[in-house]
């Protein structure tokens, strides 16, 4: 492996990363065919197959297993000298990687505009993923920062709250139930719920309230997004319990209606994450601080104007 280079350990480690040359080709702005040739040229140097191609599914052999562990190690360490680098400019360079999960997208982009009109030489990267893709992104140490409801428990991170969020039941303006005060939780035991996929914290955070009240919950109805789950709760195919941060705007044309079920809004809270030991460059201590400072007001203003 005396003549393999950085630009191979990095294409493969994305590539094996992914298990996917496109996804790759994507993430480091190269075109399929390059990523394909820098591959073929490093398993030419290695002397072994590091994928096996199966369908159009590839999958790591044993040496692409071993050789992935040292690329990933050697790609964290090219990031941290890059993050070491970047402090030594200041907040008017460097890079900010940050990952959201999915129901942050609807303030996180506004949140990250306003920092960055102070810090324009900053180079931005935002990823939106479940909860359980976010915390993996986290713990294989991908991203800077991290901004999720629920912080992880079984992670060495440090989590810090920045701003209250609120979870209400949503139902379409006239279910029978809109308008009435002090609905109990059991009165909700006969009606559909469309629920997020299995890992996302929303859908979670429904089933342990329903848990803890011993009250039978019916998830018929399973929706990729938010989005999704917003068009079917208004095209009157069940309820759900969403974030009132992702429903601003259908509550105030009235496309939704928040149902006054005892026990919500769930109050929890919005929580930047990072991992324990992670040395922080400026530009991502700058936003963490940013977030602590302003995420607060920004929320409460963004639920009333919205």
């Amino acid at each position: 492996m005396r003549h393999v280079t950085l630009r191979q350990l990095r294409v493969f480690e994305a590539v094996a990363r992914h298990l996917s040359y496109s996804r790759a080709a994507q993430e480091l702005s190269l075109t399929q065919p390059a990523v394909s040739m820098q591959v073929k040229a490093l398993g030419e140097q290695v002397g072994l197959a590091l994928f096996d191609q199966i369908g159009r599914r590839i999958a790591l052999t044993d040496a692409g297993h071993e050789l992935y562990r040292h690329a990933h190690e050697v790609a964290r360490q090219l990031q941290a000298a890059e993050e070491a680098l970047a402090s030594l400019k200041g907040l008017s360079g460097g890079k900010l990687d940050i990952a959201v999960v999915s129901t942050a997208k609807y303030f996180a982009p506004q949140l990250l505009a306003r920092f960055l009109r102070d810090h324009p030489g900053v180079q931005l990267k935002l990823s939106v993923n479940n909860r359980e893709v976010v915390m993996r992104q986290l713990a294989d140490n991908e991203t800077d920062l991290a901004i999720t409801g629920r912080p992880p428990q079984r992670m060495e991170t440090v989590a810090e709250p920045f701003a209250p969020h609120p979870h209400v039941i949503i139902a379409p303006p006239d279910h029978p139930l809109a308008g009435k005060r002090g609905i109990a939780l059991t009165r909700l035991a006969a009606e559909t719920f469309v629920v997020r996929e299995p890992g996302s914290g929303t859908r979670g955070l429904l089933e342990r309230l329903f848990a803890e009240n011993q009250v039978p919950l019916n998830m018929s109805l399973e929706m990729a997004s938010n989005e999704t789950i917003k068009q079917a709760v208004m095209a009157g195919m069940g309820i759900s319990l969403l974030s009132l941060h992702t429903i601003g705007l259908e509550l105030e044309t009235g496309r939704l209606a928040v149902l006054d079920v005892k026990g919500t809004p769930i109050e929890r809270d919005w929580h930047v994450v990072h991992l324990q030991h992670k040395h922080l460059s400026p530009v991502a201590r700058a936003f963490k601080s940013y977030l602590l400072t302003e995420g607060g007001r920004f929320l409460a203003r963004f639920v009333r104007l919205r």
